[in-house]
């Protein structure tokens, strides 16, 4: 059973980079005493997938950040400031209003403001 499990492993990754501009980071403390911040990535479509009026089309991805390091980091960003994140898509349940729910988003390893 483990050298199945561990060939599982060797075929399955969950990496995520992304580039693009930071919106809307906010932190807060759940009710466990977590401290969590959470932002998102806009990210422009690429030219040839522009909206009917000529528009760039973008992309907003929800991240999430756990880890003290990673949140002193993007204390020191600012909206709109260009970054790199790296990390993992995760679904994330919990319970609201007596129901459980669930997001996916990115977990964030690191982030950095990106070179321009």
């Amino acid at each position: 059973m483990k050298a199945t499990a561990s060939k599982a492993t060797q075929h399955s990754l969950n990496e995520v980079t992304l580039t693009g501009r930071l919106s809307g980071v906010a932190t807060r403390s759940l009710p466990s005493g977590d401290a969590v911040t959470t932002f998102r990535v806009i990210i422009d479509r690429a030219p040839k997938d522009r909206g009917p009026s000529g528009r760039v089309l973008v992309d907003a991805i929800d991240c999430t950040a756990w880890r003290a390091r990673v949140r002193a980091s993007l204390a020191r960003l600012a909206d709109g400031d260009v970054v790199e994140v790296y990390g993992a898509i995760r679904r994330r349940f919990w319970k609201a209003g007596g129901q459980a729910t669930s997001r996916v988003e990115v977990e964030v390893k690191r982030v950095r403001r990106a070179a321009a």
